[in-house]
């Protein structure tokens, strides 16, 4: 029985260990999280804890740890849909023989809500709780990842051509104001402009994404020196490498959001790091595309955030952010040369509290700390891929899988329990992603 003092919370966690990734590097063990309105009101040990607090819940966690929960800081989510369509290609070949012309054929918000549904229950399966995503009717992806409860940046697309989602460069625009609009004063759901690629993305354009970006305060998310190619393309048609030539249009500042970043200077790393650019990398889209390294160490040791994302499920192929942090360490070390590289507790940082920062909301997730929201997610360790257990930060990295996931939070309230998605019809979003596989793979 709890003392009459004690305070009415309602969650009480008591996980085996609690990983808070701040301070950094550290592992607490018999350590309870109490939460209230969504909101991280207390960590102290579980003795303490059940005579500080009358919670309504209280969920034991016994052979689990809580860590907080994984942010995907880029991806494309209503891509799962087209998930193994064209695999095993070079980038452009891939992108302009298979995936557009898939997209031109399919696009449309029902393929957007069915797709982004999809990728919402295998990202709360694998314990992500928040994802940065761009792709076409974000207004729709927006709305599903608010209504089943994920938190998420949509992007607001910027793209030359004309597509289903916006014909000119001024309706590109008008439906990003839009989109914004619309989803002002939401707790979960954050807007970033989302031009595609220096390659699909005029000057004039990304001078109206620059003005914009200054006027309300949101991120500017883009591919960037993706590959060689690029490059060179790049330099053949504007004279300039694709990061001078944002340089030159002013977008290279503390709101750009730079994904993939495989060819890299000295020089642009040093400039990322003054300007406060974050990074995102993919290291599983890129291997699979032949696309080059990101340089993760040397940004890092240069001061630049790196975060890390999954990319779509049309080039990775899934949205599992520990089978990216797994092989993000494991690449790091092969291209530095240095075993100690990107460390295991490093290597969890970069997938939660970095990719909050990189969306500049590094003040309310990414770590588990009082005042932050419930946003957690509970890996079981005692399974026989996580056994002995010698050190807990190496096992989540390096031996875990996203099936030891078993409960997921966010804002404190609980999305996965048990390794049941709560709120969402598995089944149905499952049968409408098989009929989407009938109506592509015909043609």
């Amino acid at each position: 029985m709890n003392p009459p003092s004690a305070q009415v919370v309602d969650l009480l966690l008591e996980p085996r260990w609690l990983v808070p990734v701040e301070p950094h590097a550290v592992v607490l063990e018999e350590r309870a999280v109490a939460v209230q309105d969504g909101i991280i009101v207390g960590i102290m040990p579980v003795a303490a804890a059940r005579l500080a607090y009358a919670p309504r819940q209280t969920v034991q966690l016994p052979d689990h740890a809580l860590i907080p929960g994984l942010v995907n800081c880029h991806t494309h989510g209503a891509m799962t849909l087209l998930r193994g369509l064209a695999d095993d290609l070079p980038l452009q070949d891939w992108l302009q023989q298979h995936i557009w012309p898939a997209e031109a054929r399919a696009m449309g918000a029902e393929f957007v809500r069915d797709g982004t549904e999809l990728a919402v229950a295998e990202m709360l399966r694998g314990g992500t709780t928040c994802v940065n995503d761009m792709y076409f009717f974000s207004d729709v992806s927006g709305a599903v990842y608010q209504r089943l409860g994920l938190r998420a940046t949509v992007g607001l697309p910027i793209i030359d051509f004309p597509t289903v989602w916006a014909a000119t460069q001024d309706e590109y625009f008008a439906r990003a104001t839009d989109v914004h609009d619309g989803f002002r004063g939401s707790a979960l759901i954050r807007t970033a402009f989302a031009p595609h690629a220096p390659y699909s993305v005029s000057d004039g354009a990304f001078e109206r994404i620059r003005v914009l970006s200054d006027q309300l305060d949101i991120p500017v998310h883009v591919h960037l020196h993706e590959t060689a190619r690029e490059v060179e393309d790049g330099k053949a048609t504007s004279g300039l490498r694709p990061f001078q030539r944002l340089q030159k249009l002013g977008l290279v500042n503390d709101r750009l959001i730079a994904v993939h970043m495989t060819q890299l200077s000295d020089g642009e790393i040093a400039a990322c790091a003054a300007a406060g650019v974050s990074v995102v990398h993919c290291v599983e889209s890129n291997l699979k595309l032949a696309s080059g390294f990101c340089p993760w160490e040397k940004l890092r040791h240069a001061g630049v955030n790196v975060a890390l994302g999954t990319d779509g499920c049309a080039s990775n192929n899934d949205l599992d952010m520990f089978g990216e942090m797994r092989t993000a360490a494991l690449v790091a070390k092969a291209v530095s040369g240095d075993a100690a590289a990107c460390d295991a507790a490093k290597t969890l940082r970069a997938a939660t509290l970095n990719g909050a920062r990189a969306l500049g909301r590094e003040a309310e997730i990414g770590s588990i700390e009082v005042g932050k929201q419930a946003d957690l997610a509970a890996v079981r360790l005692s399974d026989p891929e996580t056994q002995p257990l010698y050190h807990v930060l190496s096992q989540l990295v390096y031996a875990a899988g996203r099936h030891q996931v078993s409960d997921v939070w966010v804002a404190g309230r609980q999305r996965l329990t048990q390794g049941e998605l709560q709120g969402l019809d598995l089944d149905e979003v499952l049968s409408r992603a098989r009929i989407w596989r009938e109506r592509i793979a015909a043609g």
